[in-house]
């Protein structure tokens, strides 16, 4: 009698968020802003999806702390993610990520990571988790900090009904065009509107904002999320016109508007 052949075992795309403290002079205690079992998943795993490999390690050496590798930093397998996937981003399917999923169909378990947050939100990732569901491979998201989320929140905005845009154009005249496109929207529908910019950037965006925005529109920022220094301020456009912060902070941040 002949032998029902064995069926392959496919190795699962976990998510994996990534603490918020990007780029700052000061992290934030790993175990304070994220779940041990995320920790302890993340720890399991050895092969690695990411934007930037020195930074990969460099996380696996914060979690290494909490909880023990599977496997030593230099001994994980890490690949990279295109740098047109980081300079265009890949949400709209234009990047074919199934090659990157090859040691998931030889049965490893695969760690999706950004530089910050959760992967495939506000930054790249989509293509991987799609390409996971066409070669029939589980996607599991673990639990951790999302920046937008967390701004939302804390707004005081509208919660059921919001939009996450991206970047805002860098041209001012650009900019200005959008911004006035973007408050007509929050204002005729309630929708709330999130957007985000290069931490340098953010004060030009914010005197941006101040000056182009009606004076009652409703603003918020939060700054420095899950870090002990971090702010979250919501006001109308008047109100911050009045008390304007100070212009050298370059903690990533989330803007929102909204009535």
């Amino acid at each position: 009698m002949a032998e029902t052949p064995t069926e392959k075992v496919l190795g699962k795309l976990y998510l994996v968020p990534a603490p918020l403290d990007f780029g700052c002079d000061v992290q934030a205690p790993l175990q304070d802003v994220l779940p041990l079992g995320t920790l302890q998943a993340a720890a399991q795993i050895t092969h690695w999806i990411c934007e930037n490999a020195k930074s990969a390690r460099a996380y696996l050496k914060r979690i290494e702390a909490v909880a023990p590798l599977a496997a030593p930093v230099q001994a994980q397998h890490i690949q990279e993610l295109p740098r047109e996937v980081h300079k265009k981003g890949d949400h709209a399917g234009q990047f074919d990520a199934r090659p990157l999923l090859a040691a998931a169909l030889e049965g490893h378990d695969v760690g999706l990571l950004s530089e910050a947050g959760m992967p495939a939100v506000a930054d790249p990732g989509s293509s991987v988790a799609r390409a996971a569901h066409e070669l029939g491979i589980a996607v599991v998201p673990l639990t951790g900090p999302v920046s937008l989320l967390l701004a939302l929140a804390a707004s005081g905005l509208n919660g059921q009904n919001f939009a996450f845009v991206g970047y805002l154009p860098q041209d001012a005249a650009a900019r200005v065009q959008r911004i006035r496109e973007l408050e007509a929207l929050a204002l005729r529908s309630g929708q709330t509107q999130l957007f985000i910019e290069t931490p340098y950037r953010n004060a030009a965006l914010l005197q941006a904002l101040t000056q182009t925005l009606q004076h009652h529109t409703r603003l918020a920022v939060a700054r420095g999320l899950t870090l002990a220094t971090a702010q979250v301020r919501s006001d109308t456009v008047k109100a911050w016109r009045a008390r304007p912060p100070a212009q050298d902070d370059r903690l990533p941040a989330v803007f929102a508007i909204g009535r």
